[in-house]
Formats: structure tokens, sequence, C-alpha cells
């Protein structure tokens, strides 16, 4: 009985501290946050937090108080500036009637201090016209180059898909539209960046962006695909007490040539890297590369529902929820969420909480079949995954098991 109690008293506590979702009435910034211009759309290809900025969202300036935008965007970012993260800007739509003055810009630059600037990866701005590089030529004397060079113009949409998880991006239907003219407008059909190549077939040792179960064909029957349990390997053994474990990205080529490796069937020795946020890169990015999320598209309104679930009885949800997954998913799961809760454990040397770590994996667990994870849906996405993190016990049944050797694992070195 007072596990029982000590159990929902946690529960409790987490539903005090998870913000009220943004289309919330109840939520501080209800007026900023119902017109959904600031999105959270999660992860890029390397794993870093992707923000969405859509100026056709704007309304007219006297509809809006242009200070509680800043105050909100400050609000969203607070959540994410820890980790490494992206910025997409939607040029489209920003007229004379939504435009925020030059003021406003100039003050906005000024309150995003260091803390906003260091882990802010990139810049994309979508669309860019005349007025942007005017803006931009007026701030230059204020911008460092080291930020300038975070600055990227990006002319039509199809350009984004080599930086990001295009797939899980919140596009509005007018910036659509926009790119759509833009291309018809061309002369001569659309520009090379639109042709995409059609896509190549996997390799016969192909680890990244196929399913779970031809991984396991591939692997020898393997339960645990390879990319994981070496991953999750190295990790639990020379990762566990890094600080800002999985909050960190690494450079792109890194990225592509570990996965190149994995996906020729060549090993990976993670230790000739020197950088144990390689390793935890590379889970996200097999997680999120999945073409079915590990929990399954049939799971995702079940997760947006967590909410409208009794905080004294959301464990035993969730626990019915996992129940309800294939076999081969729910194995993968548990091996995945038990060194996740392990990893929650050492929080005294890494700062990674289980709602850390929600944060951080509970996009890359669980996304709709179609179109993007709206900021709204993030909020019991998050909380769903911080209940399968903390309460790893009693969802699996079982304390997580020690970490073992992977069978023919070049990922740690002996």
């Amino acid at each position: 009985m007072a596990a029982c109690a000590e159990q929902l008293a946690d529960i409790d506590l987490q539903e005090e501290n998870v913000p009220a979702a943004p289309h919330d009435p109840s939520n501080p910034f209800y007026d900023v946050a119902r017109h959904g211009i600031v999105q959270v759309s999660g992860d890029d290809l390397f794993g870093r937090k992707q923000i969405v900025f859509s100026s056709c969202c704007l309304p007219p300036s006297h509809q809006l108080d242009h200070r509680r935008l800043l105050q909100f965007l400050k609000f969203t970012l607070d959540q994410y500036v820890e980790m490494d993260y992206i910025l997409v800007y939607f040029h489209c739509g920003l007229r004379s009637s939504n435009k925020p003055s030059l003021k406003w810009l100039r003050e906005a630059y000024g309150e995003f201090d260091r803390k906003y600037k260091k882990n802010l990866k990139a810049l994309f701005v979508v669309h860019p016209t005349n007025f942007i590089r005017i803006v931009w030529n007026i701030f230059k004397p204020l911008i460092s180059r080291k930020f300038g060079k975070k600055l990227k113009y990006v002319r039509y949409l199809e350009e984004l898909r080599e930086h990001l998880n295009y797939e899980q991006l919140f596009i509005p239907a007018d910036v659509l539209r926009h790119d759509e003219e833009l291309r018809a407008a061309q002369s001569g059909g659309p520009p090379p960046a639109a042709r995409t190549p059609p896509p190549r077939p996997p390799l016969p040792t192909q680890q990244f962006g196929t399913f779970l179960h031809s991984i396991r064909e591939r692997s020898g029957g393997a339960l645990i695909p390879p990319v994981m349990a070496q991953t999750i390997h190295y990790l639990q053994l020379k990762g566990l007490r890094t600080e800002g474990l999985f909050r960190r990205s690494v450079q792109v080529q890194i990225i592509k040539d570990v996965q190149k490796l994995y996906n020729q069937g060549k090993p990976v020795n993670f230790d000739v890297y020197q950088n144990v946020h390689v390793p935890a890169v590379i889970l996200k990015a097999f997680l999120r590369e999945l073409p079915e999320p590990l929990l399954t598209f049939r799971v995702y309104n079940q997760v947006q529902e967590i909410l409208g679930v009794e905080s004294s009885l959301r464990v035993s949800r969730c626990k019915q929820v996992v129940e309800g997954l294939p076999e081969t998913n729910g194995i993968v799961l548990k091996f995945l969420l038990g060194f996740l809760h392990r990893v929650s454990q050492e929080i005294l040397f890494n700062k990674m909480s289980a709602s850390n770590l929600a944060c951080v994996f509970g996009v890359n667990l669980v996304w709709p079949r179609h179109g993007s994870i709206s900021l709204s849906a993030l909020t019991p996405i998050n909380i769903f995954t911080e209940i399968l993190i903390e309460h790893f016990p009693a969802v699996f049944g079982s304390v997580p098991d020690q970490p073992v050797p992977p069978q023919d694992s070049c990922a740690a070195a002996e």
C-alpha cells in the first residue's frame, strides 16, 4: 500500500508540473498560442528539435500584442534551449497589416541572449523576399559573425528535405500554396532541387529506414536491432553519467558515415569518434527513421487521450497500451525504456530526468500516420513517454535487465 501511495503521489506531482496544452484556454499564453504561429515539429534528421514560426498565422497587428508574442516565443524555447535545436521561419504571409515593427525586431533580437543562441544550430528562412534581405542588412552590425553563419535561405520547400525531418514538419496550407505558385512561375519546369531521385532499393544489410521485422530477418533472428543493441550497450558502459546525454548533436557527416557503415553491414567502433554523443544521436536517428514508429501508428490516438485519463489510473492505462503492441515492438520497447529508466536514475550526474528524456524521445517513439505533430499534441506524447520511463517496473512488470553485450557487436571496445 505504501508503494502504491508513493506511486500515486509521483503521478500527482507529474500532473502539477505539466504545462497546459497551447490551445487549452487555461494556458497562460492562450491568446497567442491559439493562432498557431509557433509550433514544435519533432526532431530533424540529426536529433535536433524543429521549431517553426509561420508568418501567415500572424493576425492583424491590432489583434495581437507583439510583446506577448515575444514572451510566448521565449516560453516555448525555454523548454528546448538546453538541447540543440533549429528554427524554421516561413516568411510567406507577412504583410503590412500583420508585420511587427523594426523596433520590435530589434528588441526581440536583444532579448534572445546567449542562452537561446548557444544551442541554435541553424535558422532556415523559407521563401525569403527583398524585405528579409533589407532587414538583414539593417541588423547586420548587431549580429555576431558566428550567429550569421547559422542563417540559411531556402527558396523552395523541397530543399528542406536534405536538412530536416520533412514529414514531421508543420507547414501551413498557405505556405504550401505559395510554394506551388513559385514553382509554377518558373519557366522550364521546377528547379533541380525539386527533382527528387527515385528511392534506392534497400541493401541486403540495411538497418536504417526499414521495418523491424526486416531488420530481424537480416540479423539472424535477433530480437533487438543491432543498432539499438550496440548503441545502448556502449552508452550503458560509457555514457550514463554524461551531462546532457541525448541533448547534443554531432557533425552531420559523422552521422552519415556511421549510418552508411551499419547499412553496409560493416563493424562500427564508437571509440574511434571519442564522443559519447555519437551513439546517442545514432540511437535517436534509428528510431526516427523507422517507417512505422516503435509504438505503432495505431497507438497514436490512445497516447493523445492520456490527458483525459484520471492521473491515478495513467500508469495502468499505459500498461494496457504497451501490452497491446505487436510482440516484436513490445520486446524492443521494453529494452529501450529499461535503458532510459537507468539513465534517469543517474540524474545527479547527467541532469536527465524522466521528463527531460521524454521531451527528447517522445516524438521518436510515436507520430501520426499522416501530417506532422502539432505543438498541442506534444504534451500528451511527453506525458505518456515520461510515465513509461519513470514507472518502468510497473508498466513492464519487471526491473530493467542488466546490460548484456550484444552479439557480434563491435560498438564497444574490449
